[in-house]
């Protein structure tokens, strides 16, 4: 008889994640002599320790094959840490439990390093329960700091929308500089890897066209030089635009937009450090400044989704699938560059012992020597990533996108589960 699977879709949603949704389920479908139905967790990770879980095989072919092209988690995500026996808890071996009632053989988390660490506590922990799980990471991260994955789907789509904003709020912003704003600031995702920011270097095409300045969490931030660089930019062409990670550090490693909360994860909360850059021009040059937060539309803007991001976050779903149905276990799909001219790429595989925990940052040889700005390879190794368009129909005006019915699958075991 073949076991079912359950997949959850971890932390931050992107624009295409319920694409790899959509290769999961669509795959699984496919598999029957392995795999038998898939359910999903409501609200992630949530919704296997409450047993909340939702039976994707009563969902009509269609509205799956409709996740391909709507933003969001579909089934619904969560930043949540599984609490193990060593923290006090034993939210592990309730997933077992879980699993075991529902038949479970097949875990697909979809979602970034804590995510993938996860992933590969289950595959442990399972075997050592003597009720093993085979357990996939399905690789999604805005952010792109998986280690060998070439990128991260769900990075493409962000890269496109950050450059997008940036060449157009760019133009907005020289069109008016003789008499209002001279300086203009977009702060986008990144708590230590820069590569959003790095993104929205590939708006600029000429020295004189948006964005001037770039700063990177893998440089530390010198105030006299991004004002010198800044009041430069400004005599030479008449306005600045600024493109921000909110994870920039000062001289001591300390964030600049630090809130002093935490999240789930332990990670520290980050914002506010365009107004805080733009506070800084205003105070110390006297230039008029605007700044904006690409937040939470960064990553939700399906609407102008990379066409290249989107195949990746389909296939990596397809591929995690396969690769259980093999009995491949601990493991991620990851995306390996062929070649960048033409741009082609494949998947491939790497150990979750290699992956869980480990954030890739730039490489320095891809910033300017002066910290400011994006070199020519790292050009060449974004623009492909942003290629393509991949529209969502639209109807009325907005774009057509779908909701499931997630419809619940009975419980079977205690139903007083307290996180």
């Amino acid at each position: 008889m073949p076991r079912n699977a359950f997949y959850a879709q971890s932390g931050g949603v992107t624009a295409v994640i319920n694409a790899s949704a959509a290769g999961v389920i669509e795959t699984a479908r496919k598999h029957r002599r392995h795999i038998g139905k898939v359910y999903a967790g409501r609200n992630g990770i949530i919704g296997a320790l409450t047993e909340d879980l939702i039976d994707t095989s009563r969902e009509p072919a269609a509205n799956i094959r409709a996740l391909v092209h709507t933003p969001g988690g579909a089934f619904g995500s969560a930043r949540y840490k599984l609490k193990g026996v060593e923290k006090g808890g034993h939210e592990y071996e309730r997933l077992i439990e879980v699993f075991r009632a529902h038949d479970i053989g097949y875990f697909f988390y979809n979602g970034g390093n804590d995510s993938a660490d996860t992933c590969l506590k289950v595959s442990q922990i399972s075997a050592k329960m003597g009720y093993p799980i085979v357990a996939v990471h399905v690789p999604k991260t805005v952010d792109n700091d998986l280690p060998i994955t070439d990128t991260c789907p769900g990075f493409g789509s962000v890269a496109k929308y950050v450059a997008t904003s940036m060449r157009e709020a760019g133009l907005d912003v020289e069109s008016m500089a003789r008499t209002s704003t001279k300086v203009f600031i977009l702060e986008v995702m990144g708590r230590h890897a820069g590569w959003i920011t790095a993104a929205t270097g590939l708006a600029q095409a000429k020295a004189a066209e948006a964005p001037h300045v770039l700063l990177f969490p893998e440089v530390a931030f010198d105030e006299q030089a991004f004002l010198g660089r800044v009041e430069d930019m400004v005599r030479r062409y008449g306005y600045c635009a600024v493109g921000a990670s909110e994870g920039i550090q000062d001289q001591d490693g300390k964030f600049l937009s630090e809130t002093g909360l935490k999240d789930a994860f332990g990670h520290s909360q980050l914002g506010g450090v365009a107004p805080m850059l733009a506070n800084l021009v205003q105070s110390r040059l006297k230039l008029k400044q605007h700044w904006a937060v690409a937040d939470y539309l960064q990553r939700a803007a399906r609407h102008i989704a990379s066409k290249t991001d989107l195949e990746q976050s389909y296939a990596v779903g397809k591929a995690a699938v396969e690769f259980a149905a093999k009995g491949m276990s601990g493991v991620m799909p990851t995306i390996v560059r062929v070649s960048s001219r033409p741009y082609r790429w494949k998947i491939g595989v790497a150990k979750l012992t290699d992956v869980a925990n480990v954030e890739k940052k730039m490489p320095r040889d891809f910033i300017t020597a002066d910290g400011f700005h994006i070199t020519a390879k790292c050009r060449n190794y974004l623009q492909p990533l942003i290629s393509g368009e991949a529209f969502p129909p639209f109807e009325n005006g907005l774009p057509k996108y779908v909701r499931l019915k997630n419809l619940a699958v009975r419980k079977k075991t205690r139903s007083d589960f307290k996180l």
